[in-house]
């Protein structure tokens, strides 16, 4: 075995393992934004307001 190929084989092992490292780091930021916004949209929904009681026909299904 030639040693230059062993240490090159290593440097490209570890340069390999550098890559996985940062393509991790950003997904998991792009994940972390993510779930900012959706968290952001959940909390944009308004409240429901109170449905109106013992009315005839005062009450309108708007959630079929």
């Amino acid at each position: 075995m030639d040693i230059t190929s062993i240490a090159a084989a290593a440097s490209a092992n570890t340069a390999e393992q550098t890559q996985t490292m940062v393509g991790l780091a950003v997904l998991k930021k792009a994940i972390d934004i993510e779930a900012a916004g959706a968290l952001a949209l959940v909390r944009a929904i308004p409240t429901p307001t109170a449905t109106p009681t013992g009315t005839v026909g005062g009450v309108i299904d708007t959630w079929a």
